[in-house]
């Protein structure tokens, strides 16, 4: 199997287990909450979350290396999942069981910024064809990253373990902390975990000099309250999670503060009937932009302050009935909620920003009510199938809006000196205003969503798994209701990292999403020495929210409206392991390797759609030996030619990279050494936009460059 295993077929059907909750041993040591090897070939391996924690803070980086994912170049702590060719929103992401929605018209606060790579113990991804229990409301896929369940001791014992983590990374001179400790009886159990992590601005490879608006500081805390009786589980997680700065290379907006307070709860339980998993939560953020000091700083009376307040609430029900020997039924039910206020401050003495608030969203409101049946059905040992039905019922609206300054009030000075460009934007902002305010901006979507899947096991060496989705999924807040038409006001707003901007359209329609896919999976008959995967498919997109071009800017970029086009997404996942050898006095070695290609085009107006991947994969050697741990990795990208021409989408040269990691356990410490883009070679981020901070500082406009060579180190002990 891939040591970093995923499922490129649509999901494994395989009944879901009773919930169990075993006695753990008092006397045994506490590990790092890393995901040990499970035949859900969907989730990424223990070993590779290590890898991947040990190269990048940025838990979403866990993911990096899976059949059919990539990620949008933002922040070092803030990438955006791409499953498939389609990203950010169109993929269902969750923490915890919890769907987190980034409360920032950039997008700088996606869910997986919210919990560091050392608390994470379980990650998976779903591509296309995701069953209807693993959500709604999304057209791509299904990524989920759960922590550590809480441990308990010997009946009458009281266990006390641990971990704690510290590592450095030589590009941006990087410092990373972590630890987590647990007191538990046998039926409580009380965690605490931490984390930390900072860094400067990164260096490109070969001579490309320093990436500005790269560096970050980021911290979190959290306690979880247990308690067991018997077969069932209650989990109580407080969390908060704090990010004082966070650049980002390619926005014109940095983030200067952003903290997260959660309160998240976890009922499992297994009775004579089956099955219950119950999820509720709260979460609040206040988040603000403003420039860093690569971008010329802020201060009372320079920069461009930009505020949210975002507050989240809601409820997952799920219960799974076995219908004998070989059928399950689940049935589930979840509401969430999101009010959320962005609204940009007057700055000081600025007569372009003020003299009055600017009201981006004003008191907007994003409810989905979610119900779905499935069906899942073992005809014979070797031919299983899944049927599922979900209707998600999303509710939208937001108030009225104001600019800076109504036009009325600037027109008096329209004869001094500077203050013919105020005018105008007064006068652009106030009419958008105007219109905004006069229209409906009440929405009620009716999304359904079918799944249908089958999986036969054709004969020990050879399985075919397949089927076809509808997934649906209805703008977010800025697709419908970002209003200013201003340049300032428009190039605000954008989670692309292009330079342009955007204007939101009150009239979109949800997107729908027909996918059918094929997998075929041949292996070894015990499926330990070989495997290979390939899965074709096929995505028709009803209602693409893309873009048309309403204006040039003088700076050569352009104001663009969402609008809802059709669009196809068509591509190849593949992915090999071979275990070579496995003997005594040689280790273990695996070869494997993953190879993807993907093209997505816009069918009204005939161009790529925007950020898709190259051709991209990687090959890689694993070796353990005894208690060591080596992998040496050829990371391979094609040259981007295929790029969306009307948002002027920059092309890339293709690259390949040499990373190489190794790790050692001695007693209770574990030792890790990684060297990334060992020969430090010069690369560019196909999916990183544009380094808007580069070219603020010196007019250079080029795409964001791929971190050069980084030494990392990680010492780990536990108790």
């Amino acid at each position: 199997m891939l040591l970093a295993a995923f499922a490129l077929g649509p999901v494994s059907l395989h009944a879901a287990p009773v919930v169990t909750l075993p006695e753990l041993d008092v006397d045994a040591a506490d590990t790092p909450p890393l995901l040990d090897r499970t035949e859900n070939a969907n989730a990424v391996s223990g070993r590779m979350l290590r890898q991947r924690a040990l190269s990048s803070p940025d838990s979403a980086d866990l993911l990096s290396r899976l059949p059919g994912v990539s990620l949008y170049g933002a922040g070092g702590i803030s990438s955006l999942p791409v499953i498939n060719g389609m990203a950010d929103d169109r993929v269902a992401t969750s923490v915890d069981g919890v769907r987190i929605p980034p409360a920032c018209p950039n997008h700088m606060n996606p869910a997986m910024s919210y919990i560091s790579p050392d608390m994470v113990t379980e990650a998976t991804a779903v591509a296309g064809i995701t069953p209807v229990s693993m959500g709604g409301d999304s057209i791509a896929g299904t990524i989920s990253v759960e922590r550590k369940d809480p441990r308990f001791a010997r009946r009458g014992k009281i266990l006390f373990t641990g971990w704690a983590r510290g590592a450095y990374h030589s590009n941006g001179n990087g410092w990373e902390g972590g630890l987590s400790s647990t007191v538990a009886g046998d039926w409580w159990s009380l965690n605490y975990s931490a984390s930390y992590a900072e860094r400067g601005d990164y260096h490109a490879g070969g001579s490309g000099g320093r990436v500005l608006s790269s560096s970050y500081k980021t911290y979190s805390h959290s306690v979880t309250a247990g308690f067991h009786k018997d077969n069932h589980l209650l989990a109580l997680t407080f969390a908060q999670t704090d990010t004082p700065y966070e650049g980002f290379p390619n926005q014109y907006m940095d983030m200067t503060n952003n903290r997260s307070s959660s309160v998240n709860g976890k009922y499992s339980g297994a009775f004579d009937w089956g099955t219950l998993d119950v999820r509720g939560y709260w979460q609040r953020v206040n988040h603000a932009m403003n420039m860093l000091d690569d971008k010329g700083g802020h201060t009372a009376t320079t920069g461009m302050p930009m505020n949210d307040d975002s507050r989240s609430a809601g409820y997952n029900i799920k219960a799974t009935i076995p219908l004998g020997a070989r059928n399950t039924l689940r049935l589930g039910n979840s509401f969430d909620h999101q009010g959320l206020n962005d609204w940009w401050p007057p700055l000081a003495g600025s007569m372009m920003m003020g003299p009055d608030t600017y009201h981006n969203i004003n008191g907007g409101v994003r409810d989905r009510l979610g119900d779905y049946a499935e069906w899942e059905s073992r005809i014979t040992p070797s031919f299983h199938t899944l049927l599922g039905f979900r209707n998600d019922l999303v509710m939208m609206n937001t108030g009225s809006v104001s600019p800076y300054a109504w036009a009325s009030g600037m027109s008096s000075m329209g004869g001094m000196s500077g203050m013919g460009g105020m005018a105008g934007m007064a006068a652009t902002d106030s009419a958008a205003a105007n219109a905004f305010n006069a229209q409906n901006h009440r929405h009620t979507d009716i999304n359904f969503d079918v799944t249908a899947l089958a999986h036969w096991d054709a004969t020990r060496n050879v399985s075919i798994e397949g089927g076809y989705a509808r997934k649906t999924r209805s703008p977010n807040f800025f697709e419908r209701y970002a209003w200013g038409q201003s340049q300032m006001a428009s190039q605000m707003i954008g989670w692309f990292g292009d330079g342009n901007g955007y204007v939101g359209n009150n009239n979109l329609s949800p997107e729908i999403a027909n996918t059918a896919s094929l997998t075929a999976d041949f292996h070894d008959d015990a499926r330990k020495l070989w495997n290979v995967k390939i899965q074709p498919y096929y995505t028709y997109v009803h209602h693409y929210v893309n873009v048309t071009r309403l204006k040039v800017f003088s700076d050569g970029f352009d104001q663009l409206k969402f609008v809802n086009h059709n669009a196809q997404i068509y591509g190849i996942n593949s992915s090999a392991s071979y275990q070579a050898w496995s003997a005594p006095q040689w280790g273990t070695g695996v070869f494997s390797a993953k190879l993807d290609w993907v093209r997505g085009q816009d069918l009204q107006t005939h161009t790529g759609l925007y950020h898709q991947m190259p051709t991209n994969g990687f090959i890689a050697l694993d070796e353990t030996y005894g208690d060591f741990t080596g992998r040496a990795e050829i990371q391979l990208v094609k040259r981007k030619s295929s790029v969306d021409a009307l948002r002027s989408e920059p092309r890339t040269p293709g690259y390949a990279l040499l990373n190489l990691t190794a790790g050692y356990k001695w007693r209770m410490m574990r030792f890790e050494l990684g060297l990334d883009n060992v020969l430090n070679q010069r690369a560019y981020q196909p999916l990183g936009g544009y380094a808007l901070g580069n070219y603020k500082a010196d007019g250079d406009l080029m795409p964001v460059a791929v971190m050069g060579r980084s030494v990392n180190a990680s010492i780990m002990a536990s108790f």
